[in-house]
């Protein structure tokens, strides 16, 4: 196939594919399954990449009433994580002809102001990550469809919800540690009233709990790494057996850890281990690399946009959690016979 000189139609794109126009626009407008084959579609697809054909989305909106547009609110712009789940949702909606505006909670985690005069009429839909359902009036109403990402399937005002496993990645945290034989547990839980922090916690005691000997210490330290070295500090250094081993929240939380260790004189992981949640790349630029769990965030960013655009076709957005997993480097190891 070769392009045109001229702007390509649909009737062109039908043409090369070898299909009817009205197959080239249930194929191009997301609308194929269970009318066309896969086959077809993909030749459809193939056709329009090649023709380097755009639908006239302008015309189309007018006729559906929609912008085409859709809303992701995140905590901050202040991690990685974030930045991959805006590339993943960003990728899937513009597959299927949509544009995402990324919009920052300037509070991180609470309500957030209406980026918009009027949202409900710049909008089709909101994906929101990391916050309270009732912190979106604002922005959504009760008009416009909700997903939530690593929010409370029970308690988010009825959206649907896309979550990783986080219960999963702290049980191969805790399954991980008590194998090498740890048993006094700090874990340095982040500062933050969120229901993915409320899943760690939790799913780290009933871990613990059930092996005899035992003992779990909770320091909370805002998410930073200042914070993280304060927090940590304190616990180490407050009278009783000392940890041999800092479960953490997250990656920053743990490079805070580090920092701490050191200034007390303790060695990573010698004296004591420590696991952090994230995988970002700060997780490979600290020494010892950081044993931590891997969540796939552009992953995350791709099945919260599909969940969205079931949505608003009115269709029930797949179930299950996304997996997670445990990468095993140099921050854990047996702790000391000492101990």
């Amino acid at each position: 196939m070769t392009r045109s000189s001229t702007r390509p139609t649909s009737r062109d794109v039908a043409q090369a594919a070898g299909v009817s126009q009205a197959a080239v626009s249930l194929v191009l407008g997301d609308k194929w399954r269970g009318r066309v084959s896969q086959t077809t579609a993909e030749r459809v697809r193939e056709a329009a990449r090649e023709l380097g054909y755009r639908p006239n989305l302008a015309a189309r909106n007018l006729r559906l009433g929609r912008t085409r547009t859709v809303l992701l609110v995140v905590p901050a712009l202040t991690t990685e994580f974030f930045a991959g789940v805006y590339t993943g949702a960003a990728r899937v909606a513009a597959e299927h002809g949509f544009g995402v505006v990324l919009y920052p909670s300037p509070e991180g985690i609470g309500p957030a102001r209406d980026p918009f005069a009027s949202a409900q009429t710049a909008l089709d839909g909101v994906l929101a990550s990391s916050m309270a359902a009732d912190a979106l009036t604002a922005i959504r109403g009760d008009q416009l469809p909700l997903v939530m990402l690593d929010s409370d399937p029970t308690g988010s005002l009825g959206a649907a919800t896309v979550n990783l496993d986080i219960a999963d990645g702290v049980r191969q945290v805790a399954e991980h540690l008590l194998a090498l034989g740890h048993r006094r547990i700090l874990h340095l839980a982040a500062d933050v009233p969120s229901w993915t922090f409320d899943v760690r916690a939790r799913e780290l005691a009933a871990r613990l709990a059930p092996v005899p000997g035992t003992e779990l210490r909770t320091a909370r330290a805002p998410i930073s790494i200042d914070g993280a070295l304060a927090a940590t500090e304190t616990a180490l250094t407050t009278p009783g057996t000392r940890p041999t081993a800092v479960v953490c929240d997250d990656d920053k939380l743990a490079a805070g850890a580090y920092k701490a260790l050191r200034r007390l004189g303790l060695r990573v992981p010698d004296d004591v281990s420590v696991t952090g949640l994230d995988d970002l790349a700060l997780a490979t630029a600290i020494d010892p690399e950081l044993t931590t769990v891997r969540l796939d965030a552009e992953l995350f960013g791709e099945r919260g946009m599909q969940a969205l655009l079931a949505v608003l076709e009115g269709r029930q957005p797949d179930g299950g959690d996304i997996p997670v997993h445990l990468v095993v480097r140099g921050s854990t190891a047996p702790p000391p016979t000492s101990a």
